[in-house]
């Protein structure tokens, strides 16, 4: 199981991250725990200038905006 985390404030882009990582999973048949992360503090934690970010498994693997579909494919 993949521990995912998108990390942003709450932005039209942020939600649609999390429903794009919802929707691939769940059509590869993947079991994810899917966290949002909203808190400045942790976000910048994460070294993440821009959002959304994703991270998986304790590593920043997107940043500034909605992934591409085929690269959320890809992380599956």
């Amino acid at each position: 199981m993949k521990d995912i985390k998108v990390l942003g404030t709450g932005c039209a882009n942020c939600k649609n991250t999390v429903k794009l990582i919802e929707e691939v999973a769940g059509e590869m048949g993947e079991q994810i725990a899917l966290e949002k992360v909203e808190e400045l503090q942790k976000i910048m934690s994460y070294g993440v200038m821009a959002t959304p970010a994703v991270v998986i498994d304790g590593t920043v693997v997107h940043s500034g905006g909605v992934p591409a579909r085929s690269k959320v494919e890809g992380w599956f």
